[in-house]
């Protein structure tokens, strides 16, 4: 008889993860598939952290490091943290994982007891909800709207704040719109947190990743007092484009570092050896690479807006940070082809309905919007090239048109 623990019963698996795999394996059929699932740079890891990796191998440091990471990491985003964001933190402030999910992970596991609440806002990337419910807490979604610029309000806030209320998790620039908190709205935002003394993990992975001079903040940043109550997640997947070395961290208070450290103790030990020297030359090397990138993906995001906003019936925000757009749908749910997609089955989720057509009928991957607790739209994400952007926006069109 097979056995499955209960705590499975509410988790689903990653969406994006899925999405990815079904056009993988169409593609692998001979289909000319246009992905816009995958949540990572299109770019290649840069030379110089490559060769830092291979140093490292040659040097023979490929041995067990220990489980919170390597001494000259932990400096190193140290100093990142100082220059970037004036934050001081010791070693005993950082922690380092593999990959950003799991230091996430290993925080809630190190925080929540069974029913305390985190306050999460939607639209939200897909892994938070579970994994506070796989550490036995209970997500409290509080929706927000794109007029709002997908930003929780603070009487949305403090009107969802319970006696059970725990964390405030926040992600800015924010997966799945782009959307990014400004020092006056996270100023709001803090003064609820102090009031009602709760704690607040800040998912800043897309911090480099930003348009337009926006100026990049976190609560930590503001004063002593909420840098005590703040967990900081960064790493180095998003901007240097090293998505498969697998390296996280986080900085917050030594105490639940140290019960982060024993939890990861007890699971996967320290991160690769190999990838932790490679991150600490993506931190402290030639930062070129984040500029360049940076210029190629402002391009895109202009031109996939500009280009989706010409489409009748799609309303698409201009993301502030990341490199996904987050267009709108409500007008193309209303049309008649639409209709007939849904006929007999109007209680299924629309934006599933829509990514599952345009899959199958024009061979564009997208993620349904539902996955990240907002039906009304969908994830698209233009870490591709010019041309298979252009070419998957176009049969998008197509599609909407031929559903009029």
């Amino acid at each position: 008889m097979l056995l499955i623990a209960k705590r499975l019963d509410s988790v689903e698996p990653s969406p994006t993860l899925a999405i990815t795999a079904r056009a993988n394996a169409l593609k692998a059929e001979g289909k000319d598939v246009v992905g816009f699932g995958a949540g990572e740079p299109d770019f290649d890891t840069p030379d110089h952290i490559k060769k830092a990796a291979q140093k490292a191998m040659e040097s023979g440091k490929t041995k067990y490091t220990p489980t919170s990471g390597t001494v000259s990491l932990k400096d190193a985003i140290i100093e990142k943290f100082q220059k970037d964001n004036g934050l001081k933190y010791d070693r005993k402030n950082i922690i380092v994982g593999v990959g950003g999910k799991q230091v996430i992970y290993n925080f809630f596991l190190a925080t929540l007891n069974p029913g305390d609440e985190v306050i999460i806002p939607a639209p939200y990337w897909v892994s938070y909800a579970d994994i506070i419910r796989l550490a036995e807490g209970v997500p409290v979604i509080v929706h927000t709207k794109p007029e709002n610029n997908f930003q929780i309000t603070p009487e949305q806030l403090e009107k969802a704040i319970t006696p059970r209320t725990k964390v405030f998790l926040i992600n800015s620039p924010s997966n799945p719109t782009g959307a990014a908190y400004s020092k006056k709205d996270l100023s709001a935002l803090s003064d609820i947190i102090l009031k009602h003394q709760i704690m607040i993990l800040t998912d800043d992975i897309y911090e480099k990743i930003i348009y337009d001079g926006f100026e990049f903040s976190n609560p930590a940043m503001f004063s002593n007092e909420l840098k005590e109550r703040t967990f900081v997640i960064n790493g180095v997947s998003k901007a240097y484009s090293m998505t498969g070395w697998r390296i996280g961290y986080g900085a917050g208070h030594p105490d639940i570092i140290k019960n982060m450290d024993t939890i990861q103790g007890q699971s996967t030990s320290n991160a690769t050896s190999i990838a932790q020297y490679a991150a600490e030359e993506a931190l402290r090397g030639d930062q070129t690479c984040v500029s360049d990138m940076l210029k190629a993906f402002t391009d895109r995001r202009n031109k996939i807006v500009a280009a989706l906003r010409a489409i009748p019936g799609i309303q698409c925000n201009m993301p502030q940070g990341a490199f996904y757009v987050f267009p709108y749908l409500d007008e193309v749910y209303s049309l008649p082809g639409f209709q007939k997609l849904i006929q007999g089955n109007e209680s299924a989720s629309k934006s599933k309905i829509f990514c599952d057509h345009l899959l199958e009928k024009y061979d564009v991957a997208a993620v349904p919007g539902i996955a990240f607790g907002d039906d009304h739209a969908i994830r698209l994400s233009y870490a591709l090239s010019q041309e298979t952007i252009d070419k998957g926006v176009q049969r998008i069109s197509k599609m909407i048109q031929e559903l009029k």
